[in-house]
């Protein structure tokens, strides 16, 4: 995972549970231009697996980084097509 990137937009899905995290994950980042780099911010542990999975299996989406921070999970997202 690649540590040098560019925040573009904070997606927070704080309090949200499985599968909201996700869901919320990819609508922003069908909003974002390509290239564009999300940070999501979730207190779900579940979203770990769960965005990490999600980025495996779609196209157009790389995931650069996963932080758990305690209390908040931290995903960092780059739209790739």
């Amino acid at each position: 995972m690649s540590s040098e990137y560019e925040i573009t937009e904070t997606l927070d899905v704080k309090g949200l549970s499985c599968p909201m995290p996700v869901v919320k994950t990819k609508q922003a980042i069908d909003d974002l231009s390509d290239g564009a780099v999300l940070e999501v911010l979730a207190t779900d542990s579940g979203s770990m697996s769960d965005i990490a999975g999600w980025a495996d299996t779609t196209a157009g989406v790389e995931l650069l980084d996963q932080v758990d921070e305690g209390d908040v999970y931290r995903h960092v997202v780059r739209k790739t097509a």
